[in-house]
């Protein structure tokens, strides 16, 4: 009886740990804030080993200028490829410009609804 006794305790004593430690971690959990993540931009951007400085290279330019571009095409042309034509393409730095406005407005979008989706364990 003395054995089963003591077997019962242990159990009862480890649910305890468990348990402790789940207050621990809340506890650990509720210091941190939205701010305070570590953000890894090779978890959003395809990224081989060893190009990373090239591909954000390549990411930084184009993908603001084919927004640019797009942006150009449905809203100053009206999706008219005869009117997007006309349009002088060769100024990359005035496309890549709206682009990159466009750009960093969708990110700014994408960062709020995060932010108030962040679950805060307080």
């Amino acid at each position: 009886m003395q054995a089963y006794r003591d077997q019962y305790n242990m159990v009862y004593y480890n649910q305890l740990l468990r348990a402790d430690k789940k207050v621990q971690s809340k506890r650990i959990s509720r210091n941190t804030s939205f701010t305070s993540q570590k953000v890894e931009i090779s978890d959003y951007l395809y990224t081989p080993d060893d190009w990373e400085g090239f591909f954000y290279t390549l990411y930084f330019t184009f993908i603001p200028y084919i927004a640019g571009a797009t942006f150009l095409f449905f809203t100053v042309a009206g999706g008219d490829y005869g009117n997007f034509k006309l349009l002088d393409m060769s100024a990359f730095l005035i496309v890549w410009i709206i682009g990159y406005e466009i750009v960093a407005t969708f990110l700014l979008a994408v960062i709020f609804i995060a932010f108030l989706r962040f679950k805060r364990n307080l």
